[in-house]
């Protein structure tokens, strides 16, 4: 059995142990209260409905994520923490796994495979790619070919990145999702401790604590390629970054030319970042000098604060204390996606979006710079770790204990 994912709310959460979530929210500090007017949304904890029911599809070994193939809907591709992918082919998980990488994912904790992307034009050249950190506990993503829709090539595993993770074991990302532009995105966390001790977040030279964009396909001798349109090309900084301070966007996806990110705060502040195609170029989303919309200082950091405006707010965020996870409505938000699928009617253009501890699912219209009209859907699942979409918009939720559940009309 593996440890459970704690998404890296406090380092003194960092590690591979089997007590519940619940269990560990209870083992933080309370963090210092505030309070600001600002330009993100502070949602309310409330009840609503979302005119939506959840359905089980089947019950799998501490799902981390669900994704879907290009050219073949039939087939729902469920990610294990351990390191295996199932498939569900017409509501049936096939016995045999997809992929199974168990012996080089290191799991556990934060740990584990994280994510996979298929390829825009997989029906052609059968790519994916997976996101997991290996047995040195360093982040690697690698690109496989799939033999069929339910036969994955262990053997073409092609490693293209790995970036150095050393000493704690959170804040490790996970997402890969390819971008309306057609290259993949990575979001790396920010290497874990409290505070970012390292200052990662914020160093143009580290990989951590950033949203990356590449072009994977192999280029000459090169593993990937960079494309010439990344703000640190031909610039001090490593040129695979697109977009830094982040420090655990565990989660992401896009919506059209838009992006919102769920990055998971620290003593205060859970929050949803925005941004247009164009704006994303090069945004600095603030951490470790913000977390959410407000200023952060953590104890021993001497450093001078920098101006707000070089840094890009939230348009949502939601508050807790540590020590009031379960009661203040959470401590790890788990960033979702914009509802197309038409079946949804009453959650159309809404992002849907949950808390790892809490387990309430929600929704927000994202609108410009704020989120607006955030509500309950009325549907709890225990110890959610992400959102997938599917073939024609259908979207599903993961949970930790096991079942991964269809979004459907109430």
């Amino acid at each position: 059995m593996h440890g459970r994912v704690h998404f890296g709310v406090r380092a003194s959460r960092v590690a591979g142990t089997l007590a519940a979530l619940a269990s560990l929210a209870l083992a933080l500090g309370a963090g210092p209260h505030s309070s600001s007017a600002n330009a993100a949304h502070h949602a309310r904890i409330g009840d609503g409905r979302g005119g939506v029911r959840k359905h089980r599809i089947g019950s799998f070994a501490s799902p981390t994520y669900v994704a879907h193939a290009p050219g073949a809907p039939r087939y729902l591709y469920v990610v294990e923490q351990g390191g295996t992918v199932r498939v569900v082919d017409h509501g049936n998980v096939r016995s045999q796994p997809f992929l199974d990488i168990s012996g080089q994912v290191s799991s556990g904790g934060e740990r584990g495979l994280l994510s996979i992307a298929f390829d825009p034009h997989y029906g052609r050249n059968r790519r994916f790619y997976a996101y997991y950190t290996n047995g040195g506990g360093n982040i690697e993503i690698d690109e496989f070919r799939a033999a069929s829709s339910i036969h994955a090539l262990e053997r073409s595993r092609r490693r293209m990145i790995v970036i150095p993770h050393p000493g704690a074991a959170n804040h490790n990302g996970g997402q890969l999702q390819f971008g309306p532009d057609g290259l993949l995105y990575a979001g790396t966390g920010d290497g874990g401790g409290a505070g970012d001790p390292r200052e990662n977040a914020q160093n143009k030279h580290k990989l951590l604590g950033k949203l990356l964009r590449i072009d994977p396909h192999k280029h000459g001798r090169k593993r990937y390629r960079v494309p010439h349109g990344n703000p640190f090309v031909g610039k001090p900084g490593r040129n695979e970054i697109y977009a830094l301070g982040l420090r655990n966007p565990f989660r992401f996806s896009f919506d059209g030319r838009r992006i919102l990110i769920g990055d998971v705060g620290q003593d205060e502040w859970e929050e949803v970042d925005f941004e247009g195609h164009r704006a994303l170029h090069g945004a600095n989303f603030g951490w470790d000098h913000f977390e959410g919309d407000h200023r952060f200082n953590y104890p021993g950091d001497n450093e001078a604060p920098r101006p707000k405006h070089r840094y890009r707010p939230p348009i949502f965020e939601y508050r807790h204390t540590a020590s009031r996870c379960e009661s203040a409505g959470g401590c790890a938000i788990i960033g979702g996606y914009v509802v197309r699928n038409p079946e949804l009617r009453s959650l159309r253009g809404r992002y849907l979006y949950a808390d790892a501890y809490k387990g309430q699912l929600r929704s927000f219209v994202p609108h410009r710079r704020r989120g607006r009209r955030d509500r309950a859907l009325g549907i709890h699942v225990g110890h959610p770790s992400s959102f997938g979409r599917g073939a024609n918009g259908r979207i599903y939720v993961t949970s930790l204990d096991g079942p991964v559940y269809r979004l459907v009309r109430r």
